[in-house]
């Protein structure tokens, strides 16, 4: 009879015991990837992450970086995934404030060059970069037998009144990008001039990226702007994606000192996991030759390791920002919204 009640009481906790076990089991087969909708891998390289650890990788898309961020932050006392990818350095302070990655010394930073890495504790660890520039339509201008624009001041000039769309920094993380080259261009006491001398200038604002280059922008549409704000890898796209094949890009980046900004995009370990020792194993396949060789013709952007070589296009067509915008992390946090007032200020009202 004892032993009988000694078993009883056991029993349950044997069997929640052994239930445990098998959720363990069953997660740890599994790690999720959080990310914004533009995250795109090719099904060969994701693959490869499956068969080289047996786990099956879940990617979860939840909006636009902004948005997914933000996701993250209100889930992570119960994190939706094990590692997160897409904070940019617009982002970077605030995701750090927020506590919400573990630190992970992974050893293929030793591939990543020191002006990529932002955040000494390693909780954030950079995976691509991508420049936003102004992009011009080639074809346009040399029909005119003008200049295309050689520097952000050019905008505000009356040979390009009317030619320039641009995107809105609330609502656009390219426009975003944008401003923030505008305002360590010309400071903070003469950015908000700039745009009313943009804005004198019939610039267009439109709410995306999208609208902007695929609704206005001369060379990708039937609108009447052949000046776009984009990245200095989308002259590489227009080749890449065209339907003949071509020797020349149609669209050209202006790179030239001062006039792009440098987006970096992060990946880390959301400290809630469960799943320690597999986003290790994923943290280390993105910043992994395979992976990082992957990204151009995926999101195109340029991959952040030296062991990484560049597709053909990128080769050919892609460039990057002689001196990009430098603006720290931590002045972009405390500043954004109020330069985003500034901005709305002097181009909407």
């Amino acid at each position: 009879m004892k032993t009988k009640k000694i078993i009883t009481a056991v029993l349950p906790i044997l069997l929640w015991g052994i239930a445990i076990s098998v959720l363990s089991a069953a997660a740890g087969n599994e790690v999720v990837l959080m990310t914004h909708d533009s995250f795109s891998v090719s099904k060969g390289v994701a693959a490869a992450f499956e068969k080289e650890t047996g786990a099956t990788l879940r990617i979860l898309k939840a909006g636009d970086a902004g948005a997914a961020l933000n996701q993250a932050i209100l889930s992570k006392k119960n994190p939706m995934a094990d590692v997160f990818f897409g904070v940019d350095n617009t982002f970077l302070s605030r995701a750090i404030r927020e506590d919400l990655f573990a630190a992970y010394d992974s050893p293929l930073l030793a591939r990543i060059p020191e002006a990529l890495q932002l955040d000494r504790q390693n909780r954030l660890l950079p995976v691509d970069f991508g420049d936003v520039c102004l992009n011009y339509d080639r074809a346009w201008f040399s029909r005119r037998n003008t200049p295309p624009p050689e520097s952000l001041a050019d905008l505000a000039q009356s040979p390009y009144a009317g030619l320039t769309v641009v995107q809105n920094p609330a609502t656009s993380s390219p426009g975003l990008a944008f401003l923030l080259a505008t305002v360590a261009a010309f400071g903070e006491n003469g950015y908000q001039e700039y745009w009313r001398q943009l804005q004198q200038n019939n610039v267009l604002v439109t709410d995306g990226w999208k609208e902007a280059y695929w609704g206005h922008f001369t060379a990708a549409s039937s609108g009447n702007r052949p000046i776009v704000v984009s990245y200095a890898t989308s002259p590489p796209a227009e080749v890449h994606f065209s339907e003949k094949k071509l020797a020349e890009a149609p669209t050209a980046a202006v790179t030239a000192p001062g006039t792009c900004f440098r987006q970096i995009e992060f990946v880390g370990i959301l400290a809630g996991t469960q799943n320690r020792l597999l986003a290790e194993k994923l943290i280390d396949f993105m910043l992994s030759k395979q992976f990082q060789e992957d990204i151009p013709l995926q999101m195109f952007v340029f991959p952040a390791s030296k062991d990484a070589v560049l597709p053909p296009v990128f080769v050919k067509h892609a460039a990057t920002a002689q001196r990009p915008a430098e603006l720290s992390p931590e002045t972009i946090a405390t500043r954004r919204e109020i330069w985003i007032e500034g901005w709305a200020e002097a181009v909407l009202h």
